[in-house]
């Protein structure tokens, strides 16, 4: 459990300023026409998740990073979804040049919006099945050219209770188009540091992030797509309390 709680202005502000401190260079730059390699955006987007697990006291335990291999590998990493601090524990516990698709909604949101767009983030429009599909074409086309691992919620949206929910299926369309190997990562404890619908932080809480052995989707192929949804989904469930 949480040993306490920031006020809701305190947690709001605070994660403005730190986003606003990486965003505006890289939309700076862009505008300008001098966008920055990878490497930059990398190096940005931890030194923020970094610091807001500080902020917060998250302490974070990663196990099964021997699964990761040399770390060269492109995965499709999926985990449950948990919270908004789900994306900095990520980017923090994975030591992986990681990208995230994310709801269209995110995108329209002043400077940050553009920032992902420039940096490398997928917009999907769920509510849009042609746009949806045009996503997933541009995240495997990040993955397979740029060799830039990509995150997904398979459930869509965060849990409002903790649980894990139903999965949908566009990532493993997209798992089985790539032919990566799927990672999934059960998170546990991101749900008490900031749950869905709420401002209140909950100060210093342990965060386990569980790696799991990858998942060939080729060893399924697009006949079995619901099996290879359910051994993802029980890769992830196996490790929740």
């Amino acid at each position: 459990m949480p040993l306490s709680a920031l006020r809701p202005a305190a947690t709001l502000s605070h994660a403005v300023v730190e986003t606003l401190r990486i965003s505006a260079p890289t939309v700076l730059e862009a505008a300008l026409g001098r966008g920055a390699p990878h490497a930059v955006y990398d190096a940005r987007l931890r030194s923020w998740s970094a610091r807001l697990l500080a902020h917060a006291g998250v302490r974070v335990s990663v196990e099964g990073l021997a699964h990761l291999g040399d770390g060269r590998e492109v995965f499709l990493v999926m985990s449950n979804h948990q919270s908004h601090y789900d994306v900095p524990v990520l980017f923090q516990a994975l030591p992986l040049r990681l990208r995230m698709i994310a709801k269209q909604e995110l995108f329209r949101v002043p400077i940050w919006g553009e920032a992902m767009r420039v940096s490398g983030f997928v917009a999907i429009d769920r509510r849009d099945r042609d746009r949806a599909i045009a996503s997933l074409a541009l995240a495997k086309r990040r993955m397979v050219e740029e060799g830039v691992s990509i995150w997904i919620a398979p459930e869509g949206t965060r849990s409002r209770d903790g649980r894990l929910g139903p999965f949908k299926s566009g990532g493993f369309h997209l798992a089985l188009d790539a032919g990566l190997r799927v990672l999934p990562v059960t998170l546990v404890g991101t749900f008490d540091v900031l749950r869905s619908g709420s401002t209140a932080l909950g100060v210093g809480t342990p965060v386990r992030v569980v790696v799991h052995a990858p998942i060939d989707p080729r060893d399924y192929g697009h006949a079995r797509r619901g099996a290879l949804s359910d051994a993802v989904r029980a890769a992830i469930a196996g490790a929740l309390p």
